[in-house]
């Protein structure tokens, strides 16, 4: 195994452009680490990303919106009070990857390019029309986060390319999102069905939302057609009927020891139902 210690990201691409057998990034290590142990995986070449400057830390930008760089552990996120603030579905997410100690090492990037459906942070991040930059061999790229992800262990990326950072836009007046999933433990699952809302209002009423599955299909859903179930609504309870039957209606799980396709289906509408009842209550203030 050829072990790589990169100083920019731009050097990466160029290391992963050229490498002819099974390549790995390393960022965190919760994924990829247990893979190598567990001979799941074996890489030709390990692309370690953490000696790249600006890795470990979070940004505001000028206009309000965050820059995370890729090697931000989950513990870190939550202790980080000002996003939290603004984007506490995202956090919320990613605090639920694994135990305490993994959340010392589990970043946001390595949860989106392991490419798993049932992913507990992807849903947030995608409700909250985060994008990420990809660096490859001719230079970067932003990317809706929704686009990353092509299947199950699987991404879009192509050859070269890594993802360099990751961006929420800025959370604005009057926003709110929530991020719920189904286990069948209290703890240290992965989710059986998991949904974000992030949602806007002007006065009591819905003016724009964002909704994802996650763990109800290939790769995490972005539903049109739960958002607009409830936008132009105050969240009644006719919005929130429509809201879970466009829910259940996106969802195409499979059924497998952890759960029926028919459980999943009914379980997405039961959470985005949820999810939107928080976030509501977010964005007017009313919890936190």
């Amino acid at each position: 195994m050829r072990y790589h210690t990169p100083t920019s990201f731009a050097d990466a691409a160029v290391i992963a452009a050229a490498a002819t057998g099974t390549l790995r990034f390393l960022a965190g290590g919760t994924d990829v680490l247990v893979q190598m142990r567990a001979g799941v995986v074996q890489p030709d070449d390990l692309i370690d990303l953490k000696h790249i400057p600006g890795v470990d830390e979070i940004e505001q930008t000028p206009d309000g919106g965050w820059k995370i760089g890729i090697a931000v552990p989950g513990i870190v996120l939550g202790a980080h009070d000002a996003l939290v603030r603004d984007w506490p579905g995202v956090v919320e997410g990613m605090n639920l990857v694994g135990s305490t100690q993994v959340q010392g090492r589990a970043t946001l990037a390595g949860n989106l390019c392991n490419g798993s459906p049932a992913a507990d942070s992807v849903p947030g991040l995608i409700a909250a029309g985060a994008t990420v930059t990809v660096t490859g061999p001719n230079g970067s790229r932003e990317v809706p986060v929704e686009q990353v992800p092509a299947g199950p262990g699987r991404t879009n990326l192509a050859k070269g390319e890594v993802v360099s950072r990751i961006t929420l836009p800025p959370r604005g007046k009057n926003g709110g999102d929530c991020y719920l999933r189904f286990i069948p433990r209290t703890e240290m699952d992965i989710a059986v069905v998991g949904c974000a809302v992030s949602l806007r209002l002007d006065g009591d009423r819905i003016v724009e939302a964002r909704v994802a599955l996650g763990a109800v299909a290939p790769t995490v859903i972005l539903s049109d057609a739960a958002a607009k179930a409830i936008i132009g609504t105050t969240l009644d309870d006719a919005a929130l009927a429509a809201l879970t039957k466009a829910a259940q209606a996106e969802a195409k799980p499979i059924s497998d020891k952890r759960g029926t396709k028919e459980f999943r289906i009914e379980v997405a509408g039961v959470l985005a139902r949820r999810a939107a009842k928080i976030a509501y209550d977010r964005a007017k203030g009313l919890t936190k």
